[in-house]
Parts: structure tokens; C-alpha cells; sequence
């Protein structure tokens, strides 16, 4: 009984190596996610600030403090 409860543990701990080994980033992946994120904050922080949106924004927030309680 003793080599079946360990032979299942080494399985076990086999398959959890196994798929622990290729979990994460490595430095590369992560600095392209970086510039990635960056890249689209600077988009997002263009379009937000833009003057037809920035209109739109300060337009629904008025509205919203002007609304009716």
C-alpha cells in the first residue's frame, strides 16, 4: 500500500511541475507588456483629452450634478 500511496504522490507532484513550468513571463514578455500598456495609455490619455470628448465629459458630469433628487 505504502508504493501505490507513493507512487500517486510522485505522479502528483510530476503533473504540478509540469505545469508550473511554463506559468509565467519571462523578462522579455514582461517589458513588451509594459510598452504595450504604456502605449495604450498615452492613446486613451490623447482621446480623453481631446476636445470634442473632454466636452462630452464635463457635459455628463454637469449633468449629472444638475440632476434632480
Amino acid at each position: 500500500m505504502y508504493k501505490a500511496v507513493r507512487a500517486r504522490l510522485c505522479a502528483l507532484v510530476c503533473r504540478v511541475r509540469a505545469a508550473r513550468s511554463d506559468g509565467g513571463m519571462v523578462t522579455s514578455e514582461y517589458a513588451m507588456g509594459i510598452v504595450a500598456a504604456v502605449a495604450f495609455a498615452v492613446v486613451l490619455y490623447k482621446v480623453v483629452t481631446s476636445g470634442a470628448v473632454s466636452e462630452e465629459l464635463q457635459d455628463i458630469v454637469k449633468r449629472a450634478l444638475d440632476a434632480p433628487m
